[in-house]
C-alpha cells in the first residue's frame, strides 16, 4: 500500500516541477533579453528609408562622402565597379544636365550600391548645394537628372537697438548673418540710408529661414519689419497678389520702392552698350565699357534719374565734366561728358527726380557729343539696361481690401513684439564703406 502511495506521488511531483520551471522562465533575464532584441530590431526596421532622393532603396547600400580636390566623376565611380565608357556615356548625358567639370572639391555626394561584396554602384547623386542634388543612374538604364530635396519655411523674428552697426545688432540678438542684414537694407534703401543709421534706431524684423531635415540651410523672405530711425517710423509689409509679384508696401499701402526714369534725357539712340570688353575709340584699344552711351545732340538736358543727393561734381580727364547721385544706401548713378553743369548745382545737394543737373557735350575722352550714364548697384558698376528697376505703383484699388486685412494682422505681430535688452558692444563693427571711386 505504501509503494503503490510513492508511484502516485513521483508522477504529481514531476508535474509540479514542470509547471514551476515554466512560471519561472517567463521571468527569466536571459528571455527578457531576447524579446528585447526581437522589438528593438523591429523598431530598427520601421526607421530604414524605403526611398532617398526618390529611388527605391529596400536592397541598396547607401554611402556617403564628400569630393576631394582634383576628382573627377570618374574618380569616385570607377572603384565602385563602373566601367570607363557607362562614364563616359554619363557625361555625355549629363551636358545638358549639369556639366560634370563643375563638380567641386567639398561638395558632399551619394553613392547606392548592391549590397554585395563588390559594392556595384547604382546610382551617383552630386549635392549641388544643399537644396539641388543631380542624379546618375545606372540600374537599369542609364540617366541624368537634377532634384531639390524638401525645404521647410521657418518663421523667425529678431529685434534689436542700433549700438554700433545694423550687423553687430542683428548678430547679437539672434539674427546671425550678413544676409538678413543686407536683405533688411534692401527693402528699406528707399527710406533710410544705412550709412548713417544712428546710435539708438531700433528695429523688428518678421522673417523666414529654410530648413531640410531640421537644418537650417539658407535665408527665406523677410515678411514683415519696421524701423525707427531719425525720429521717423518706417514699416515694410511683403505683399503678393494673385498673378503679380511679391513687393513691399507701407502702412498705407504706398510702395517702398521708388522707380527711375526710363533714361536720363532725351535720346536720338544708344550708341554703345555696356560691355566688359570694348574697343575705345580714343584710346584704340580694348578695355571695359561700364555704362550706357547715349548719343543727343549738344546742349540736350540731362536728368537725375530719381531722388537723391549730389555726392561728387568736378572734371576728369577721362569723364570731362560729370555729376554723381547716391539715391540711397543700393544705387548710385553717375554722368559723364557734360558741356556743363546746371548753374548753381553744387556737392551735397538734393536733387528731385526728373530736375536737370547739365548738358549734353564731349568734354574728357569723347568723340562726339553724348552721355556715358553709369549705374551703381550695392557698390558695383552693373548693366543698367539690365537691371530689373523697382516699381513705384501703390497698391491697386481691387486688392486694397485684401491687403489692408493683411496688413493689420502682420503690423500687430510686430507691435507686440518686444525690444531685445540693450547689450555690450562686444563685437568689432562691420566695416562697410560707403565711398564708390569716381571712374577715371
Amino acid at each position: 500500500m505504501q509503494q503503490k502511495k510513492i508511484v502516485l506521488i513521483i508522477p504529481i511531483l514531476v508535474v509540479l516541477l514542470i509547471i514551476g520551471w515554466i512560471s519561472m522562465g517567463v521571468n527569466r533575464p536571459d528571455l527578457q533579453f531576447v524579446e528585447e532584441v526581437e522589438e528593438a530590431s523591429l523598431k530598427i526596421e520601421e526607421y530604414v528609408p524605403d526611398s532617398a532622393y526618390g529611388i527605391p532603396v529596400d536592397s541598396l547600400e547607401i554611402l556617403e562622402g564628400v569630393v576631394q580636390k582634383n576628382e573627377t566623376l570618374a574618380d569616385l565611380l570607377l572603384p565602385y565597379q563602373v566601367a570607363f565608357s557607362t562614364i563616359h556615356q554619363l557625361e555625355k548625358l549629363s551636358k545638358d544636365v549639369y556639366n560634370t567639370r563643375y563638380i567641386k572639391a567639398g561638395r558632399p555626394y551619394t553613392i547606392l550600391t548592391l549590397g554585395d561584396s563588390l559594392q556595384t554602384a547604382q546610382y551617383f547623386i552630386y549635392h549641388k548645394n544643399p537644396k539641388e542634388y543631380v542624379v546618375y543612374g545606372m540600374k537599369d538604364s542609364l540617366q541624368v537628372y537634377e532634384g531639390k530635396r524638401e525645404v521647410v519655411l521657418e518663421e523667425k523674428v529678431v529685434t534689436g537697438e542700433i549700438k554700433s552697426s545694423l550687423y553687430n545688432a542683428i548678430l547679437k540678438n539672434g539674427g546671425g548673418s550678413q544676409a538678413l542684414v543686407n536683405r533688411l537694407e534692401n527693402v528699406f534703401a528707399w527710406q533710410i540710408d544705412f550709412f548713417h543709421i544712428q546710435k539708438g534706431d531700433r528695429f523688428k524684423v518678421i522673417y523666414e529661414v529654410e530648413k531640410i531635415e531640421g537644418k537650417e540651410v539658407g535665408l527665406g523672405r523677410i515678411k514683415a519689419a519696421v524701423f525707427e530711425h531719425n525720429e521717423e517710423t518706417f514699416y515694410a509689409f511683403l505683399y503678393e497678389h494673385h498673378g503679380g509679384q511679391p513687393e513691399y508696401y507701407d502702412d498705407e499701402g504706398n510702395s517702398l520702392r521708388k522707380a527711375f526714369l526710363k533714361a536720363p534725357l532725351n535720346f536720338s539712340r544708344i550708341s554703345s552698350r555696356f560691355s566688359r570688353r570694348r574697343f575705345h575709340p580714343v584710346q584704340k584699344r580694348f578695355k571695359a565699357h561700364l555704362g550706357t552711351d547715349y548719343a543727343a545732340p549738344r546742349g540736350t538736358p540731362i536728368y537725375a534719374v530719381g531722388d537723391g543727393t549730389v555726392v561728387a561734381k568736378g572734371y576728369t580727364r577721362g569723364n570731362g565734366n560729370y555729376v554723381k547721385v547716391k539715391h540711397n544706401g543700393v544705387y548710385t548713378t553717375q554722368y559723364l561728358h557734360m558741356s556743363k553743369f546746371k548753374s548753381g548745382l553744387r556737392k551735397g545737394q538734393f536733387v528731385k527726380q526728373g530736375q536737370v543737373i547739365g548738358y549734353v557735350g564731349s568734354t574728357g575722352l569723347a568723340t562726339g557729343p553724348h552721355l556715358c550714364f553709369r549705374f551703381w548697384k550695392n557698390g558695383r558698376q552693373v548693366d543698367w539696361l539690365r537691371e530689373k528697376l523697382p516699381a513705384s505703383d501703390p497698391i491697386e484699388g481691387i486688392y486694397r481690401e485684401e491687403y489692408e486685412k493683411h496688413m493689420v494682422v502682420m503690423k500687430k505681430q510686430l507691435d507686440d513684439l518686444l525690444y531685445e535688452d540693450d547689450y555690450s558692444d562686444e563685437l568689432e563693427p562691420l566695416a562697410k564703406g560707403n565711398d564708390i571711386k569716381d571712374e577715371q
